[in-house]
């Protein structure tokens, strides 16, 4: 495939660079507002048992904003990343063009998983990235520990993911194994070929979704034990009103949810990255093993 076009994550950015550089920017545009929710909350909150309403006032245009910005960016992506699709599909198809039409057809439906990475799993990450910046800053504010809290536990994720991190990897090669002998199989005349076929998918799914609920256990409870401890540190605020509790308690569950978005995209991005190696791979699959 030395003739053939590099299929990475960049290229496929490359594929229509500006206009997915302007759905990052209405991305930020409508984190930014996200992450101002629980603080405009708490002032809401307070504002009205103060009997002030400008804060209430302001909460509600806030939401205006973001509901505008959130609707006209999922018009824009839309287009963009299925024109990107369209583009993407071309180029697999046609260095591709040479290979066995199981591995195609696997193939062509894995290149997919690019785009929808940068269309779902990308702003999921730019949200989680400026929730998580935004988070340490604002809690920062109301007191040094409960900022320490969440990044102890954000950099035990970190932790706890590095050493799933190869399981991830050689699962998903696994199953993408299998994903490409697909069509051979349903083609075979033998029913026992297909059958073994979906089962070796079956288990394979398996040992992934058993790794991933392991993982996850493991970062829940460490993120769960961050909350509970800014809880407890709440206590030694200085009168603490209403609202300032409300934004603490929230911002520290918005920790929790960004972090978890983390392992998530580092685990799709272990897979992109196979997926990848396959695209621009010379090697064909192997025959599928004829056993049950």
């Amino acid at each position: 495939m030395s003739n053939c076009l590099h299929i990475t994550l960049k290229s496929t950015i490359q594929l229509d660079p500006f206009k997915v550089a302007l759905t990052w920017i209405m991305v930020l545009v409508e984190n930014v507002m996200l992450i101002l929710l629980p603080l405009f909350i708490g002032y809401a909150i307070d504002g009205v048992l103060n009997q002030h309403m400008q804060p209430l006032l302001n909460f509600a245009l806030l939401l205006l904003a973001l509901v505008i910005v959130s609707v006209l960016r999922r018009f824009y992506d839309t287009r963009v990343y299925g024109n990107i699709r369209y583009k993407l599909a071309r180029i697999v198809d046609r260095n591709l063009k040479d290979s066995p039409i199981s591995t195609r057809t696997a193939r062509l439906t894995m290149s997919r998983e690019l785009v929808d990475f940068l269309e779902e799993d990308l702003p999921s990450l730019m949200t989680a990235t400026v929730q998580l910046i935004a988070t340490v800053v604002i809690l920062a504010a109301f007191h040094l520990n409960l900022a320490l809290c969440v990044l102890a536990s954000g950099a035990a994720i970190l932790v706890i993911y590095s050493l799933f991190h190869g399981a991830f990897t050689r699962l998903n090669g696994e199953l993408n194994d299998q994903l490409e002998q697909q069509v051979s199989a349903l083609s075979c005349s033998r029913f026992t070929a297909a059958r073994a076929h979906f089962k070796r998918i079956k288990n394979c799914e398996i040992k992934l979704s058993d790794t991933e609920a392991v993982a996850y256990g493991l970062i829940f409870i460490v993120l769960l034990s961050a909350v509970l401890g800014n809880l407890w540190m709440v206590s030694s605020l200085v009168g603490p009103s209403v609202g300032q509790i409300f934004s603490i308690v929230t911002y520290s569950m918005e920790f929790v949810e960004a972090a978890v978005v983390l392992p998530v995209t580092l685990q799709t991005l272990s897979r992109l990255t196979e997926i990848s190696r396959r695209l621009n791979s010379s090697s064909t699959s192997e025959s599928i093993q004829n056993h049950a």
